[in-house]
């Protein structure tokens, strides 16, 4: 399939063809939320925690006599069922992570792309370059281009002036091709890749 390459002043000024293996998917809900969760589950510190009643401070000296009162057998007010006492089988620091094979990350990310260029909402440019740093020159080519929230991704080395402008941009990230993931896709209405980041893509997942 062929799609149309803008500049970032709105003109076309050419086009590219897109590997229907990478772009012409379909819709995959089910793995695009194996990936995402994947994904955020990598993310979790994973430094929640709970107190033992090793860890507890307080007496272990037995809060009443064992027999005779008519109550339960206690031996210290750090048990799990008073107040202040310990937790029961509560968090302890672990690692979230687990794996997941990588021809479904991979699939994953072919389908994150498909279902953008299914819902018209993929944006190719030429390239994503700027003269001046300034993030109002970038706001104002990005309102013509009709972009309030997207994700551009461009080629192995992101342009330093268009970095710098994009940073202050409220709901714009900007990627490498590299870290292109699905989760970023998904989160952001547009997806923007340059000319460079389509090949590079492609030639990844082929």
């Amino acid at each position: 399939m062929k799609a149309p390459v803008i500049s970032l002043e709105n003109k076309q000024v050419g086009e590219i063809e897109l590997a229907e293996t990478v772009f012409g998917l379909k819709d995959r809900a089910d793995i695009l939320h194996r990936v995402v969760n994947w994904q955020l589950a990598k993310r979790r510190a994973g430094t929640h925690s709970t107190r033992t009643v090793s860890m507890v401070e307080g007496s272990t000296k037995k809060i009443y006599k064992q027999k005779g009162t008519g109550q339960a057998r206690h031996g210290a007010k750090r048990a799990v069922q008073f107040r202040h006492g310990a937790v029961a089988f509560g968090p302890n620091p672990r690692s979230h992570e687990h794996a997941l094979p990588r021809k479904v990350r991979a699939l994953g990310l072919k389908v994150a792309l498909s279902s953008k260029q299914a819902d018209g909402k993929l944006v190719i440019l030429d390239a994503a370059k700027l003269e001046s740093h300034k993030t109002k020159n970038l706001a104002a080519k990005f309102a013509k281009l009709g972009l309030s929230s997207a994700l551009v991704i461009d080629g192995a080395e992101i342009d330093v002036n268009f970095g710098r402008a994009a940073g202050n941009l409220v709901n714009v990230d900007v990627l490498p091709v590299q870290g292109a993931n699905v989760y970023d896709i998904l989160r952001r209405d547009k997806l923007v890749l340059t000319r460079a980041a389509v090949e590079k893509l492609q030639e990844r997942l082929a």
